[in-house]
């Protein structure tokens, strides 16, 4: 599984996950965005994250990985407690991305090449759909399913059938941004965590380019002080991961994989949608 795969990986950092190159000239430069924490929720420290939405009504849907581990659940917000949970329905699958559409919820797998929906509610499996390449994050724009595999890829699906309907390879200054990970799609934008890195890339959907660059260096070191504190300190995989959107805040929600925290942010160009309460359509 690819948690076992990093003590290798890491090793190989310049290869396998490359930081995003910045150009020399500081005038063409990609912005650099800070987050301003506004809030801060209980994570479960259990919990690698893998897929993040925000439903409205104060409930999350979060799926989680590593293998007889990875399932999709709905959260309460504020306590971080789990209203409803559902297993990866293949025992032997490792769950990634998930995202809901409509009154249905997606949920994909690492090598299994197989997605799963569910009620988005009653999280009651409903249909699975097969795709070759692997599966890491999952979004949508309210009529396509958006994904990445841990390359520089972002692909279009079509909710109906999982048929490719699109793709865009992600770009900084002209070079590829591979190992894309957990997603969000806000306000026109793709938001990406990028894997073994602090940082997430703003980009435009139409091209691939990334408008602008998030640091969570912060919030990463925040969350590995909390844990350490608890005696149970981060581990080597316990990266950012996790990002949702709350429309009628204008802020986002950003967690790792098992990170005892789940951050409320400001960030400049985020608008408060004015009647919104959460994309999807449920719990609302």
């Amino acid at each position: 599984m690819r948690s076992r795969l990093l003590l290798s990986l890491l090793c190989l950092t310049s290869v396998a996950a490359p930081a995003p190159a910045l150009p020399l000239s500081p005038s063409v430069r990609t912005p650099l965005l800070t987050p301003r924490v506004t809030a801060r929720f209980p994570h479960d420290r259990a919990a690698f994250t893998q897929g993040l939405q925000y439903l409205g009504g104060g409930v999350l849907l979060e799926s989680t990985g590593q293998v007889g581990e990875s399932g999709v659940r709905r959260v309460d917000l504020k306590t971080g407690r789990v209203q409803a949970s559902v297993a990866t329905p293949l025992a032997q699958a490792f769950g990634e991305g998930s995202t809901v559409l409509g009154s249905v919820a997606y949920h994909i797998t690492w090598q299994s090449g197989v997605a799963f929906a569910f009620d988005a509610t009653t999280l009651r499996e409903t249909g699975r759909y097969r795709y070759t390449g692997e599966g890491w994050g999952l979004t949508n724009d309210g009529k396509h399913l958006i994904m990445s595999s841990g390359s520089a890829a972002l692909v279009w699906r079509d909710p109906k059938t999982f048929a490719i309907k699109r793709s865009v390879t992600v770009t900084d200054q002209g070079q590829p941004v591979r190992n894309l990970n957990e997603l969000e799609y806000v306000q026109g934008s793709v938001y990406a965590n990028v894997w073994l890195t602090d940082r997430i890339a703003k980009i435009d959907p139409a091209t691939g380019k990334v408008m602008a660059w998030i640091d969570v260096s912060n919030l990463t070191r925040e969350a590995s002080t909390t844990a350490a504190r608890t005696g149970k300190p981060l581990t080597f995989d316990d990266v950012p991961n996790g990002i949702a959107f709350i429309p009628e805040r204008g802020t986002l929600l950003l967690t790792g994989k098992r990170w005892p925290t789940l951050f409320e942010v400001k960030l400049p160009g985020l608008k408060v949608e004015a009647g919104v309460t959460g994309r999807g359509a449920v719990g609302r």
